[in-house]
């Protein structure tokens, strides 16, 4: 299995930056890629980032483009999410998922295989 911890989230003003890191735990060697979603009240939880573990490769939803990168640290089992020029909109837990099946998992949620329990980012106007 593999434990995710997120970290990193809070409060901020609009236009404001945060980045959000999250750590893996357990069978690690067996993560292809690893993504970032957000759940908004309300609403369905949504894709925003991915990133293959090995090769880097990237992927952003059209909110994401221009403002948020994310990026990973292999020897400390980490990703990160930087997000800048915060809205009111991004307002949301944010998840952290592996997929143990694809390097490029997507915006496809039956991709993941597990999840962490998520950081609020409440972002104020």
């Amino acid at each position: 299995q593999v434990q995710l911890v997120e970290s990193g989230g809070g409060l901020v003003q609009a236009g404001g930056s945060l980045r959000l890191s999250c750590a893996a735990f357990g069978r690690t060697f067996s993560i292809y890629a690893l993504g970032w979603f957000r759940q908004a009240p309300g609403k369905e939880r949504e894709f925003v980032a991915a990133i293959g573990w090995s090769g880097g490769s990237t992927s952003h939803s059209d909110s994401a483009k221009g403002r948020f990168t994310i990026s990973r640290d292999n020897a400390k089992n980490t990703v990160y999410l930087q997000m800048n020029s915060l809205k009111p909109e991004d307002t949301a837990v944010y998840y952290c998922a592996s997929s143990a099946r694809t390097v490029v998992p997507g915006d496809r949620e039956d991709r993941y295989d597990y999840w962490g329990q998520g950081t609020q980012v409440t972002v104020s106007s």
